[in-house]
């Protein structure tokens, strides 16, 4: 299931109150999509880590009240409200912490504590395949969730990344080789590998780097990069920048769209196309258009719908409706 898909999922199941729980590499964004469903349906997001958790922790400790023992649940636990309590690394846990949850998440309560009638049980955890801290999951407690996949999507992650700030040319890049959004090789050793997550990474050692003046194509760059994807996709990546760094600025081609230099490369066009998505906005649409129309349709296409996704006002514009209506069947 690709993000955009589980989102929807999530949208449709938590108003039912579905226990569900989220399978999925490192890296692949599953703590991630819970909390921007939490954000969208201005839900709580309590993000509890199972496996910091001791068996007896989710039930409280007793006190005497009244010539009788009653539990004083921890103050973690949701009493009002309306929200996801996101059971986070639960396959990390030991299996009596796992069998800990079995009435919270079926019955929604533990012992004389209740959930609110406004919260969902949310869990995630990595299969066995990942070779991290893992606990098979009870068959009591698996028959208590339902159970959904989450993979890595290229289309997906781009249109997350141009809305939150990682740099054009990883998007660039990853466009020109979609293999390498999630290469991890669960038999290497690798410290780092290119996963959604850590090429978020990356992209905050490229504008760290800006920001500190320190050198293109410096050898600490392409440390830092293999640092946080591997030296693998480093490799690849560092090789991208420098045809990157070699193509016309935005700002030559927004000041000279009819003769600032358009490449033959099918990687630097994706990279020029990408960028103006990125720079592109209702008062320089008009000379973008320009550019685009020298380039081929699928450039000119990914350019706009990358404009419009990150920034709306682009699409009442004349050159977007005029481009709309020319490629309504691609749009």
């Amino acid at each position: 299931m690709k993000p955009s898909m589980l989102y929807e999922a999530l949208l449709a199941l938590i108003g039912e109150r579905v226990p569900l729980h989220l399978w999925g590499a490192c890296g692949v964004g599953k703590s991630q999509i819970v909390a921007q469903v939490a954000d969208t349906l201005d839900y709580d997001f309590l993000d509890v880590r199972a496996v910091q958790l001791d068996p007896v922790d989710l039930r409280g400790l007793p006190r005497i009240s009244s010539d009788f023992t009653e539990w004083v649940p921890p103050k973690f636990l949701p009493s009002s409200g309306k929200g996801i309590l996101f059971l986070d690394e639960l396959t990390s846990a030991p299996q009596m912490t796992q069998a800990g949850c079995y009435q919270l998440v079926l019955d929604r309560k533990l012992g004389e504590y209740r959930l609110p009638d406004d919260w969902v049980v949310i869990a995630a955890g990595n299969p066995a395949s990942e070779r991290g801290v893992h606990f098979a999951m009870p068959r009591p407690l698996r028959n208590r969730f339902v159970h959904l996949d989450l993979e890595a999507d290229l289309t997906d992650w781009c249109r997350w990344a141009l809305t939150s700030g990682v740099r054009s040319e990883i998007i660039a890049f990853l466009r020109f080789k979609p293999a390498l959004l999630h290469d991890a090789d669960s038999t290497g050793d690798q410290n780092a590998w290119p996963t959604p997550r850590s090429w978020e990474m990356a992209s905050n050692v490229l504008k760290g780097l800006n920001k500190q003046g320190v050198a293109r194509d410096s050898s600490l760059e392409a440390q830092m990069l293999e640092g946080a994807i591997g030296p693998g996709a480093t490799a690849e990546f560092v090789g991208f920048l420098q045809l990157f760094r070699q193509l016309p600025s935005i700002d030559e081609i927004l000041l000279n769209p009819e003769t600032a230099p358009l490449p033959d490369d099918p990687s630097a066009q994706i990279a020029i196309a990408t960028a103006l998505g990125r720079a592109l906005s209702d008062q320089s649409i008009a000379r973008g258009s320009k550019y685009l129309d020298r380039m081929p349709t699928e450039m000119r296409v990914l350019a706009m719908r990358d404009a419009a996704a990150r920034d709306r006002a682009i699409t009442h514009t004349p050159e977007f409706v005029r481009f709309g209506i020319q490629h309504a069947e691609v749009l």
